[in-house]
């Protein structure tokens, strides 16, 4: 165990939870396995098992284009913008361009606002962490780690986490990127294969398995060289094989990048009984890396990712939320009745047991050889790098000292913000002050509402913005539970 990790630290964190209750409204198509409704069933069972109580919970701003094409393309944006599905003969040559239309990334009603709630959602979440009032942000509806910089991927259109990842290099050195899903994140090792300022570390399916990448030999280029480690894993993998490398991993990353904020995509098709996985992991297992990640102190980031049998989902995520809270005592194995109750029959059991029938095909011997060779690229690293990111995009090529750019998002706070416009409201449990919840937000919006807030005095504003440092109170028990605001 690594001298950087406590155990029993990490407890007592403030834990702030992202969520749109139209998220469930989205549909990819009849028979299409992502099912972002599993969301909404993850946010009923936070609900009734009484978590929501426990964390600050916020609707967050939608990602306007300003924001998303800090990574993507302007043209591919204004695609995904325009296109719908009576429209689909209209805009074929794009489609095709783009890969969107095909089979894994249909067209459907809203796709763009699908995108710009759960990427606003992400970056809200950065946005707190960066401004040091969180120590933990949960966005269950983020985790799109296929989708590149001007084409959709894997069920992926916007890239979230690497919209997020760039929102924390404003004010972080070095931030660590790690993927749980059974899929490779290859569209965020891609955006920063040549940056040692983001380290990407993927634990996946390797084969005959999407999207084929990830190999250990995959380890990042130019200043990027041993930056990206890949860990390709097989069938049947099961809790007590992938916390014998998790871990060890981990520690050596720890000690060597020595990271200031860390990104998880948690997505949940690596656990027994996905539809699309075939690895044979429990929920406790799953969530043992998240729980030993929390162990560090780092500000960290959970976000969401594949998963495929929607009940299941909800089940791991809300675990998970508990493991980041260290709340898990409130979670009983029965679960509680909620609205989407027989969505989980016929046990309506929190848990998962592992099945019997399926073989572990991740010998130890395979797994030490993995397992050296990742250790190996760690070993020939500097310590603790800085140095400026390019991504490839108009203005991303240099990040600005972390001093001069919160000096500068707080004077955009305080001068050129409307609070009741800006305002990400909050949700059950809490009270929401006028500006505690604001995420700061893109240059033409606030242009445009400074209009609205030029007869505010900045002295005002800034009263405003202290009182909502401590407006927040948890609501009277007997409040009732409903979704929304």
């Amino acid at each position: 165990m690594s001298a950087l990790h406590d155990p029993n630290g990490g407890f007592n964190r403030v834990v702030e939870y992202f969520y749109d209750p139209d998220i469930g409204n989205y549909y990819y198509g009849s028979g299409h396995p992502m099912k972002p409704h599993r969301v909404r069933l993850t946010h009923h069972l936070l609900l009734n098992y009484g978590l929501y109580r426990q964390m600050n919970v916020f609707r967050p701003l939608k990602a306007t284009k300003e924001e998303m094409s800090m990574f993507h393309k302007d043209d591919y944006l204004d695609f995904l913008r325009v296109c719908t599905p009576d429209e689909e003969d209209r805009y074929a040559n794009q489609m095709e361009r783009f890969n969107v239309g095909q089979a894994d990334c249909p067209i459907f009603g809203d796709l763009y606002e699908y995108c710009q709630v759960y990427s606003g959602a992400s970056l809200s979440a950065a946005m707190r962490l960066n401004s040091k009032r969180s120590d933990i942000v949960v966005n269950w509806s983020g985790g799109m780690h296929h989708a590149k910089k001007s084409e959709a991927s894997g069920f992926c259109y916007v890239n979230d986490i690497v919209l997020a990842i760039l929102e924390l290099l404003k004010s972080k050195e070095r931030v660590l990127y790690i993927d749980i899903d059974i899929h490779h994140g290859d569209g965020v090792e891609e955006a920063f294969y040549s940056t040692n300022r983001v380290m990407t570390l993927s634990f996946h399916q390797y084969g005959d398995f999407f999207p084929g990448t990830g190999t250990v030999q995959d380890d990042g280029n130019k200043d990027g060289k041993g930056y990206a480690l890949n860990f390709p894993l097989q069938d049947g993998l099961t809790d007590a094989s992938f916390r014998s490398v998790f871990r060890p991993v981990i520690d050596e990353v720890m000690k060597r990048f020595r990271p200031e904020a860390v990104v998880m995509c948690c997505g949940a098709d690596s656990i027994t009984g996905d539809r699309l996985g075939c690895w044979n992991l429990t929920i406790k297992g799953h969530a043992d890396c998240i729980n030993y990640i929390k162990g560090f102190g780092i500000p960290l980031m959970l976000l969401g990712g594949g998963g495929y049998t929607p009940r299941n989902v909800a089940r791991c995520w809300a675990w998970e939320t508990g493991v980041a809270l260290g709340k898990t005592d409130m979670l009983r194995d029965e679960l509680p009745f909620n609205d989407y109750y027989d969505f989980f029959k016929p046990d309506y059991r929190l848990h998962l047991p592992a099945q019997k029938n399926v073989e572990n095909f991740n010998s130890t011997k395979e797994l030490q050889s993995t397992l050296q060779k990742v250790l190996n690229i760690l070993r020939k690293l500097e310590s603790a790098p800085s140095v400026p990111i390019y991504t490839g995009q108009i203005g991303t090529t240099q990040i600005p000292k972390p001093a001069q750019d919160l000096d500068e998002r707080e004077k955009i706070r305080i001068d050129s913000v409307d609070a009741e416009q800006r305002k990400t409201a909050a949700f059950e449990g809490k009270k929401a002050s006028p500006l505690d919840a604001i995420a700061p937000e893109s240059s033409v919006e606030s242009n445009l509402n400074s209009v609205n807030s030029s007869s505010n005095s900045s002295s005002n504003n800034i009263g405003i913005m202290e009182a909502g440092v401590t407006a927040w109170a948890v609501a009277p028990k007997e409040e009732e539970d409903e979704e929304g605001l």
